[in-house]
């Protein structure tokens, strides 16, 4: 099997990070952004350890790594709908261009966001 050329710049494409307080909440979130068209892939990556201050206190919890692979277009929207979608007050949303990729991945990403 031949390797894809790697190309950069990603073409607008993020990958944009998420966590929710369960692996249902992170399947549910991810669907309707799949649905909604505003991730091509999202990854949940589960049993993560979250130590953070929230309101004054230090909180200790396991949460679900949501990895969504979207464009950077797209992220305001994404915003709106983690809002939407969260039951989290204050859902994280950080995201970062993909500086190079495979030329068939970054295509496909493409067309799923179309």
């Amino acid at each position: 099997m031949a390797s894809q050329p790697v190309v950069g710049p990603g073409r607008g494409a993020v990958v944009a990070l998420s966590t929710a307080g369960s692996e249902e909440e992170g399947a549910r979130i991810a669907r309707a952004l799949i649905d909604q068209r505003l991730a091509a892939c999202v990854n949940l990556v589960p049993q993560l350890r979250s130590i953070y201050r929230w309101k004054g206190s230090v909180c200790d919890e396991n949460e679900w790594l949501l990895v969504i692979k979207t464009q950077r277009r797209l992220l305001t929207r994404l915003s709106r709908a983690l809002q939407q979608l969260h039951s989290y007050e204050v859902p994280e949303l950080i995201a970062w261009p993909i500086q190079r990729g495979s030329r068939a991945y970054l295509a496909w990403l493409h067309d799923c966001l179309k």
